[in-house]
């Protein structure tokens, strides 16, 4: 194992670039991914079918696809930006999707005359939304978004692939390409590096879930 713990600046750098791509991809699939649900059960139909429209195309695409769209598509359409903007974004509208449907089946969990009395007091469908729906939401989705999460922080991983540059993915590419360390141990310290973030996310997600239900 000296090839990790000859590196651990190395590795350790890597992690903290991967720890905070899962920060940012956290803070934007769960802020839009919020927006998306809310045009799912919106009264507007057109919002309506762009939510669905938005869903179905993304959840039935690979992440690798719409990865491979945003750094090398989205130039072709005069969009220029780094591939760790571009990997970041892709990350984001994916998860998005899964985000939305999580968080939808917790919205369909509420009484529907929560929704009724909020409107029957003058409440508008955001303020209905915003203010009684999705605060009840959010406690019944803790499960299923965690899960997400959890899942989006494994799959940052695969940005690595698209040059995003320093994370973890690309110290074992810099170690076993460029200085000829052996393949396993430099990976193992990689794994490790995803495990610490996981298992933390985890048990943060867990913490929350059972604090949620007590409060419920």
């Amino acid at each position: 194992m000296e090839a990790v713990t000859d590196n651990l600046d190395l590795y350790w750098s890597g992690f903290l670039r991967s720890l905070g791509i899962c920060v940012w991809a956290l803070v934007g699939s769960l802020a839009l991914g919020t927006v998306i649900a809310g045009f799912r059960v919106s009264p507007i139909a057109s919002l309506r079918a762009f939510g669905a429209a938005y869903v179905t195309v993304l959840r039935n695409c690979p992440l690798t696809i719409v990865l491979f769209f945003m750094a090398f598509g989205l130039p072709e359409l005069g969009i220029n930006a780094s591939f760790y903007t571009f990997g970041l974004l892709g990350l984001v509208l994916y998860t998005a999707a899964f985000v939305c449907e999580a968080l939808r089946s917790g919205i369909n969990a509420v009484s529907a005359g929560q929704a009724e009395a909020a409107r029957a007091i003058g409440l508008t469908f955001t303020q209905t939304l915003s203010q009684v729906v999705l605060p009840q939401a959010f406690r019944t989705s803790v499960p299923p978004v965690g899960s997400v999460l959890i899942a989006m922080f494994k799959n940052s991983a695969v940005l690595g692939a698209f040059g995003v540059g320093r994370d973890l993915f690309s110290v074992s590419d810099r170690l076993v390409s460029a200085q000829g360390q052996e393949y396993i141990p430099v990976i193992t310290g990689v794994a490790v590096g995803y495990l610490i973030i996981t298992l933390s996310a985890g048990g943060l997600l867990a913490l929350l879930e059972r604090k949620v239900a007590i409060a419920r």
